[in-house]
């Protein structure tokens, strides 16, 4: 194999115009995406381009626009419907206002393995890129203000719950929607709410759990253990399994809509029905939410908002524009199906499980 193939040379524009048969300064034009060129000819030149490997100078088209024109995101996870909805966001309004988005997923082997130095290394690489703004989607409590080191003189954002209050940051109202939820089931008169929980180490689900028991107590019921799960459907089964043995709860607020969907087979196969026996609500909204049986009550969070919110901040930086810190609030709203009805008493004693012949 020769040299030149393993380090091809850099392709010039004067080459491109002489194969596009265009001046060297339309294929200046095409390349910074300026409109004023025919679209027969841009297209002519983007063949020219795509021939030849001719790839633009990023560093001397940022010299020209004053920017990188591109935004650098760092995201935990792509596993959670939160995050993907963000994202398809951030991408889409980035495209909307010209801007490219590199994403460096942190991936270490738990959610507890999770290090500052992990995130920071990330941030130090969007930082020697050519990005001019960096988002950051991932929970609070795996950056803490003295260990995560933001490189300087990029601005940045934080989208998740409980986020520094020395940084901009953009979340779904946790609180509202938690309330919401709570009173819902309450105003169906039942006596009081269980509660399926998120992971402890959730800023999120630490949230929808203090809010579910302050609206509890302020409406002067019975605060029930909640039950500990982890986001997935297996644990919302467990809980479910439990939940069916107690005719008291007649009202489970679930923390995400995955372990209410466990949740509602567990009741099923007990022979509980929903929601004549035990209403249910859930929180985010996923798109299968409305296809559950029965269709699923549950808080919608808007996160293509928050991702398109947290766009156009770090572009009003980019720009110039002040930024405070602090966190704003994207609205939520319940959604009402027909996973929830009006109490009519303890629920019955589950249908026994069937025992194999020893």
């Amino acid at each position: 194999m020769s040299l030149a193939n393993e380090h091809p040379r850099s392709v010039s524009l004067r080459e491109v115009a002489q194969r596009a048969g265009v001046s060297g300064q339309t294929v200046s034009r095409v390349a910074n995406n300026v409109p004023n060129v025919a679209e027969p000819t841009r297209r002519k030149v983007l063949a020219a381009m795509s021939e030849l490997g001719y790839r633009p100078n990023v560093a001397a088209r940022a010299l020209r626009r004053g920017s990188f024109g591109s935004i650098g995101v760092v995201v935990f996870t792509l596993g959670t419907l939160g995050n993907i909805r963000t994202i398809s966001g951030i991408v889409a309004e980035a495209a909307r206002r010209d801007y490219a988005v590199e994403l460096i997923q942190v991936q270490p082997a738990t959610e507890n393995d999770a290090t500052e130095g992990q995130v920071s290394s990330a941030l130090s690489r969007l930082g020697q890129d050519a990005v001019d703004g960096i988002i950051v989607i991932i929970e609070s409590h795996l950056i803490s203000k003295s260990a995560l080191e933001f490189p300087d003189g990029i601005p940045s954002i934080i989208v998740e719950a409980g986020a520094r209050p020395d940084r901009p940051s953009i979340n779904g109202d946790q609180t509202a929607g938690a309330r919401l939820a709570v009173q819902h089931l309450l105003d169906l008169g039942h006596p009081t709410v269980w509660h399926v929980a998120g992971p402890a180490e959730s800023n999120s689900a630490r949230e929808r759990t203090e809010t579910w028991r302050d609206t509890l107590v302020a409406a002067g019921r019975p605060v029930p253990e909640p039950f500990q799960g982890d986001w997935s459907a297996e644990a919302g089964y467990r809980a479910g399994l439990r939940l069916a043995e107690i005719p008291e709860a007649t009202a489970v607020f679930v923390s995400n809509d995955q372990m209410a969907l466990g949740l509602l087979r567990a009741l099923h196969e007990r022979g509980i029905r929903v929601p004549e026996d035990v209403s249910v609500v859930g929180f985010d909204d996923m798109d299968e939410a409305a296809h559950f049986w029965p269709p699923l009550t549950t808080v919608h969070q808007f996160f293509e908002d928050a991702g398109s919110l947290a766009v156009s901040l770090i572009i009003d930086e980019i720009q110039g524009r002040d930024l405070e810190p602090g966190e704003r609030k994207v609205g939520i709203e319940l959604v009402t199906r027909q996973s929830s009805g009006p109490y009519r008493g303890p629920h019955p004693l589950p249908t026994p499980i069937p025992q194999e012949d020893s």
